[in-house]
Formats: structure tokens, C-alpha cells, sequence
């Protein structure tokens, strides 16, 4: 786990990741972060379609959005768009030629903080998650493009009960097998303010922490890093319990404002 501070804009930056195998003989998430120009990006990739393809499709989508973002480093929907649709294309230029990773892809959630104003955009496919906390309470969240989600909004399921949903991991959209769903990108920004938390998650994180237990563990924390390991230790500690495998999991705590404690790693 690392943790990291930026104070090159008007609202400092405080946040920690994490990336973990889990049980598996592969780690097919990606992530990866750039500030610049008092703007920062965070993106993670959950890829699936066999071991080379799930491993490369997340990478792909991760470092094309990083890329895009590196050259354009500006603050609106237009370019979180152009950035998502970089993934797309980078996702399907690797298919090209390469009958084994005809059926890759990867999930997505990306958000892109404007650290002078106290704005946010973000952007997602699949059952990889964003949340906003404030004052430690759970605001918002992105839906999951997925089976169970499906069967929620429908009110066929309780969305307390969704982690146990029997196709809680079958998706029907993700970069690389968009169909009909295209990337969610938030229209209209979203104010943040000093003290607001926000969480990038794969589902191999959040099936096994629920929103009450983050809020908890954030109420009881002191910086991101500290929020983060909490929630690791949740993971860890009810995945043994059930007795099983567990999948690859990774996490952003990403802090805005100041901390009331701040480990600073180079």
C-alpha cells in the first residue's frame, strides 16, 4: 500500500493504493494516477476474458486514459470522453490480428479531480465502483452495469442483499464488449469540499466491505492511508472467514483537504 500528498494546489491531496492478487495466479486489475496542472486523474481497470486477455485489456484501458489525459489535461465532460474513447480504441487496436483476445475487456472507473475549484467528473463501465463520502457519510455512487443490478432496479432484489446475488459478477457492459451500454460520464460536475472522501474500488474490494462498514472505518480514520488499511483489514479478515478464494482487489482512498495526520512518500 502507498500513500502520497500534493499540496501544489489550493486544496491539498491526500490518498493511498492499493493492489492485491488475492487467491489467484494472476493480478488482472490496473491502476494507475497523473496530477498536473492542478488536476488529477485516477483510473482503475478490472479485466476479464482468460488470463493473458483480462491481464492486458485492464492494463490497456489504464495507461490509454493516462496517455490521453497526459496530453489534453483539461477540466470537462469533453475530455473525460476523449479519454474514455482512447480506451476503447487502445482495447480494440489490441484485438487486432489476435484471435485468442477476440473476447477481452476490462471494466472501468475513472475520475478526474480539479483540485482549484472543488469539481469532479467521473466515468464508468461495469462493477468497478466510485463513492463520494462527506462528513463520513456515504453520497454517492456509481450503479454497477450489471446482471444484479438489474434485478435491483427492477425491485426484484434488495440492493443490501446484492453482494450475494447468485450473478452478482455477470456485467453486460465493459470497454471492449460495450454492446448497447456505453461508458457513463457524468454530465454536469460534482462539487467536493475540504474533508470529502472518495473511494475507486474493483469488485474484488467492495463484495467483501459494505458501505456502512466504509463509513465507519472513515469516521475512525486520520488520512487515507489509514482509512484504506482499515478497509483491507475488513477484506482480508471476511474473505477467511467464508472460506474462499478471493479474487484481485484494488483500491484508491483519495482525501481532499487535510488530513489530521499525513504519511508523505516521494
Amino acid at each position: 500500500m502507498t500513500e502520497a500528498d500534493f499540496r501544489r494546489a489550493d486544496l491539498a491531496l491526500n490518498f493511498a493504493e492499493v493492489s492485491d492478487i488475492g487467491g489467484r495466479q494472476s493480478n488482472q486489475d490496473a491502476h494507475s494516477h497523473v496530477v498536473q496542472d492542478g488536476l488529477a486523474l485516477f483510473v482503475i481497470a478490472d479485466g476479464a476474458g482468460g488470463h493473458d486477455g483480462g491481464e492486458l485489456a485492464a492494463k490497456t484501458v489504464v495507461a490509454s486514459i493516462c496517455a490521453s489525459f497526459a496530453k489534453e489535461s483539461a477540466f470537462s465532460a469533453a475530455a473525460m470522453h476523449s479519454h474514455i474513447d482512447a480506451a476503447v480504441v487502445g482495447v480494440g487496436q489490441a484485438k487486432i490480428g489476435q484471435a485468442h483476445l477476440k473476447d477481452m475487456s476490462a471494466t472501468v472507473a475513472a475520475i478526474l479531480l480539479d483540485l482549484n475549484h472543488g469539481q469532479a467528473i467521473w466515468a464508468h463501465l461495469g462493477d468497478t465502483r466510485i463513492y463520494l463520502f462527506h462528513r463520513s457519510k456515504v453520497q454517492r455512487i456509481t450503479r454497477d452495469h450489471s446482471v444484479a443490478q438489474q434485478f435491483v432496479d427492477a425491485g426484484f432484489w434488495s440492493y443490501d442483499n446484492l453482494r450475494a446475488h447468485p450473478q452478482r459478477n455477470r456485467l453486460f457492459a465493459a470497454i471492449g464488449a460495450e454492446g448497447d451500454t456505453l461508458p457513463e460520464i457524468a454530465d454536469d460536475t460534482i462539487p467536493f469540499a475540504d474533508g470529502d472522501v472518495f473511494l475507486l474500488c474493483t469488485d474484488g474490494f467492495w463484495e467483501w466491505v459494505d458501505e456502512q462498514e466504509m463509513e465507519h472505518a472513515l469516521a475512525d480514520s486520520a488520512s487515507a492511508d489509514e482509512w484504506l488499511r482499515r478497509l483491507c483489514d475488513t477484506v482480508a479478515a471476511k474473505a477467511n472467514a467464508a472460506g474462499k478464494s478471493r479474487d484481485n482487489c484494488t483500491a484508491y482512498a483519495i482525501w481532499l483537504g487535510e488530513p489530521a495526520a499525513v504519511t508523505i512518500i516521494r
